[in-house]
């Protein structure tokens, strides 16, 4: 597990608005030391001037200093409204005992998608689900809208309790986000999408809600891989534990690994596939790396935007 992560551990006795801030200037240091130098990822006021458009709004003072045509962007062509989507049903808090569970892994995602989103100027609400909606805010771009959404997400880090077991409605919360969305939206969802297989081709039915209601959509698939695609595991007899309902199993590994990982690949690839099928970005997102990948495929979505 990388540096970073580990200092992020440091969240729950600290300020997760710092912790972004780190995580992002270290994302940005990154980008520029690689293929992706001179990616912008701050607010861009500017664009070029295109033949046959009005002349009121070029920037005569940069045409002075750079001997080209810009014009002036406003706030409606640049700004973003961005919904960040968490799952955070019982089975995101695992592992109960590891050092980063796949709810932590989200929250630290979305507050350093929020400090970007702040530094280019775009609009953020917040949405948090489980067997229903706990939390749906607004799309706003003020500083104290920003302090509400990071305490929030502290709140809901610190206030975890296993023994208040929740399941997972995702398909009710993403129908009811497609609604409460008013104005086009980018909706970015964490979850770890283990819902019941059997309501698969409801869950394609509430994201493409989504993008009926023309928001543009990127699903994280949240996961670690390493034990919950792979099953790597010692070669030992296990008592596995359902987070969610409390139903448990007993199985040998070693018994079962084959059939296990090729079921588990199917399911996910069926979902990507169909996410594909309807223009829906999707990206794993293993809870043992970094944030980069998060950050990256969202500024890649946002320059696709505009």
């Amino acid at each position: 597990m990388n540096k970073t992560i580990d200092r992020l551990k440091l969240a729950r006795f600290g300020n997760l608005e710092i912790l972004a801030k780190q995580v992002v200037e270290g994302f940005i240091t990154g980008l520029h030391k690689s293929p992706f130098h001179g990616f912008s990822v701050e607010f861009a006021e500017h664009r070029l001037y295109n033949k046959g458009e009005s002349t009121r709004h070029i920037d005569w003072k940069l045409f002075g200093r750079s001997d080209k045509l810009f014009t002036k962007k406003y706030e409606e062509e640049t700004n973003l409204r961005c919904q960040i989507v968490i799952d955070c049903s019982s089975s995101m808090y695992y592992p109960k005992d590891g050092d980063m569970t796949k709810f932590d892994y989200s929250v630290y995602a979305a507050a350093s998608m929020i400090e970007l989103l702040k530094r280019q100027r775009d609009a953020v609400g917040l949405t948090l689900f489980s067997n229903k909606l706990e939390l749906h805010t607004q799309t706003k771009s003020s500083p104290a809208h920003h302090r509400y959404l990071y305490s929030e997400l502290e709140k809901k880090m610190t206030n975890y309790s296993a023994e208040n077991k929740k399941g997972t409605d995702a398909i009710k919360a993403i129908h009811d986000v497609a609604e409460l969305c008013h104005q086009r939206s980018l909706v970015v969802i964490f979850s770890d999408l283990f819902d019941d297989p059997a309501r698969s081709e409801e869950m394609f039915q509430a994201l493409q809600h989504l993008r009926h209601n023309k928001h543009e959509v990127i699903v994280f698939h949240v996961v670690d891989t390493k034990i919950e695609m792979n099953l790597d595991l010692d070669n030992r007899p296990y008592t596995l534990i359902d987070m969610e309902t409390g139903e448990q199993i007993k199985l040998q590994p070693a018994e079962l690994k084959e059939q296990y990982m090729a079921s588990a690949t199917k399911y996910f690839n069926e979902i990507k596939m169909q996410c594909t099928n309807y223009r829906i970005d999707f990206m794993p997102a293993d809870i043992r790396e970094g944030y980069d990948q998060v950050l990256l495929q969202y500024l890649l979505k946002r320059q696709k935007l505009f």
